[in-house]
């Protein structure tokens, strides 16, 4: 889908498989253009097919348009291969955009304000017969919308998602709603750096975390575990009634690069400073301007794009933005040179093939990866992505790696296999946004014990590594495994396998199945707020998971708000935390524990 008159050389294009996609959805290919020339050429970029790039002076019934035909295409495309973006130069538009599954909104200003969005940007439920209310966002996954500002035209502007549709850096000039309404389930979710004008109503989302943002009103209910973490307006202290976990700043944290246009119409990727004990956005008052990369010094992928091609280019030391598609990788893309960027626009899937890795990353400074997904493919992987290398000891405190909404994916649209999802060697590593997934629910014959097999979804081994909004579920073992010292999590989520055929089946080494969080006997020091394990064993037989989060009971290792919860099937979880909590079994519960030890 593209906009329909050329003449404004919004974007460039085109290959024949283009070509085809524009055709596939009713409108017309348009013709080829150059490359940009250097970094301050106002050239467009040519990022591919499904990528639309706006000014003002476009007819809003074009954009409108646009909008709407990607919805059609993505509102139900789930287990699709489709990826989309929308991107808005500075100025105003008067649209209503409804966001789809793989459909990325983002301004293209220097700052959210500077894209004015009257209408909405938006998210909604999903018709749901198992939800009372029949309508849920149990399964609104993989979306976003960052960079711009938002002034609602209806009396809200809806967000019903769940996990992997992160809101960054927006301004919403009026009332967040961030459930589908009437009361539908909801299991996000995420915002960072963005600030809501009025109120924000959580309704019935279960978990949710807000980080480094600015609420101008009240945050209304929550159900079982909302974070917020360096938020100016944040609700007070409350867990576990309301359920709120408050931490006046976050310790450390570096926003997510962004793609935008600069005031000579120049291409450039924002790269977003380290911040230290930080509240609020980065772009309130008196902020500076952010540091940036000519988009000239990356090399713009496309799909058809092999990994060794994409590897000559990243050795050369070029960054790398990934446009929208799925790419087939027969090896792993190597990242060697610090300070690289690797951007993902419009939910572009990385997707091994012969059993590599997706993405490994050396032990240097400063990479960052944001933006991405990771689907493990049929034949099985090690892992799937890889920051440094094992026993790696060096310092990264003035200038660590980050990875920004990466989400890994095992078995829905194919088969997938990895035995472990993310392992991160290096120290000081910034987790911002994860969600790895072993999939209970895709394409026929994708899904199974047995089927999609993963064992866990995130190693630590680094020290000194932080981690906001670490979302782990379905693994057939541990979720996730803390072997680094002085970890620090804010926020996680998780829910326990559903498939387990029996009990002998899901056995760990300390006892009745395998514990979600895991921080190993020899750590001295970690600390973790917010934390949500959730079981639905759905086989019918009576499957018991003896610890929600295993740790050495020390000083140095300390629990703040964490929650246990049937929700429904057989079995359930015995304890929250080593021997602290109630059983949840056999019926709907919660148990929550406030500080550990």
């Amino acid at each position: 889908m593209r906009p329909l008159d050329p003449s404004r050389r919004r974007f460039l294009t085109v290959t024949a498989a283009s070509a085809a996609s524009l055709t596939a959805l009713g409108l017309p290919a348009l013709p080829a253009a150059a490359s940009p020339a250097g970094p301050d050429t106002a050239v467009e970029p040519d990022f591919g097919p499904n990528v639309f790039v706006y000014d003002p002076s476009t007819p809003v019934e074009e954009i409108q348009s646009t909008l709407d035909r990607i919805f059609a295409a993505q509102e139900h495309n789930e287990m699709g291969a489709d990826r989309y973006a929308v991107l808005f130069k500075p100025g105003r538009y008067e649209v209503n955009a409804k966001l789809g599954y793989y459909t990325t909104v983002a301004g293209l200003g220097a700052h959210p304000d500077d894209v004015e969005i009257h209408g909405a940007v938006r998210v909604v439920g999903q018709p749901d017969p198992n939800s009372p209310a029949g309508i849920s966002a149990l399964t609104n996954f993989w979306r976003s919308v960052e960079n711009l500002a938002v002034t609602p035209t209806d009396w809200s502007n809806q967000w019903a998602v769940s996990q992997a549709s992160p809101m960054r850096r927006v301004h919403i000039k009026g009332i967040l709603w961030l459930e589908p309404g009437n009361g539908g389930y909801s299991s996000g979710g995420y915002i960072a750096d963005s600030k809501v004008d009025g109120i924000t109503i959580n309704g019935s989302q279960q978990q949710w975390l807000t980080r480094d943002s600015e609420l101008g009103g009240d945050w209304t209910n929550g159900v079982w575990n909302q974070v917020f973490s360096g938020v100016l307006g944040a609700p007070a202290q409350g867990f576990p009634n309301p359920p709120y976990t408050t931490l006046a700043t976050s310790p450390v944290t570096r926003e997510k690069p962004y793609l935008f246009v600069d005031a000579a119409g120049g291409w450039r990727v924002a790269v977003p400073a380290l911040r230290h004990d930080t509240a609020g956005t980065t772009w309130g008052a008196g902020a500076g301007t952010v540091p940036s990369l000519p988009l000239a010094d990356f090399f713009v992928a496309k799909p058809t794009d092999s990994a060794t091609r994409i590897n000559q280019e990243l050795s050369r030391g070029r960054h790398l933005l990934l446009t929208p598609g799925v790419y087939h990788l027969d090896r792993a893309l190597r990242v060697k040179h610090p300070d690289t960027v690797v951007l993902g626009l419009g939910m572009p899937s990385l997707a091994p093939t012969t059993g590599d890795a997706a993405l490994r990353i050396e032990d240097v400074d400063g990479v960052r990866i944001a933006g991405v997904l990771v689907d493990a493919g049929p034949v099985e992987s090690e892992v799937l992505v890889e920051v440094g290398r094992p026993h790696s000891h060096r310092s990264h405190a003035d200038n660590p790696i980050s990875l920004q909404d990466v989400f890994f994916r095992i078995g829905g649209p194919n088969v997938g296999k990895a035995v472990t999802s993310l392992v991160v060697n290096s120290r000081h590593t910034l987790i911002d946004n994860i969600w790895a997934w072993r999939g209970d629910h895709g394409k026929a014959g994708t899904i199974g014990w047995s089927v999609n097999t993963a064992g866990t979804g995130v190693i630590v081994n680094g020290d000194d590594v932080t981690a906001y909004g670490l979302f782990v579920e379905h693994y057939q073992r541990w979720q996730t495994v803390w072997n680094g010292e002085r970890g620090r999590t804010v926020f996680y989520q998780s829910e326990l396998p559903y498939d387990p055929p029996s009990q002998a089946a899901w056995r760990s080494p300390t006892g009745n199945g395998w514990a979600s969080y895991k921080v190993a006997p020899h750590v001295r020091e970690h600390e973790a707020w917010g934390l949500g394990v959730y079981s639905y064993f759905n086989q019918g037989v009576d499957i018991r998971c003896a610890r929600a989060i295993e740790a050495p009971r020390r000083a140095g290792v300390r629990f703040h708000d964490a929650i246990t919860v049937f929700l429904d099937g057989s079995g359930g979880i015995e304890r929250t935390i080593n021997e602290a909590g109630t059983p949840v079994v056999g019926s709907y519960g919660t148990s929550p524990v406030v500080s550990y030890p």
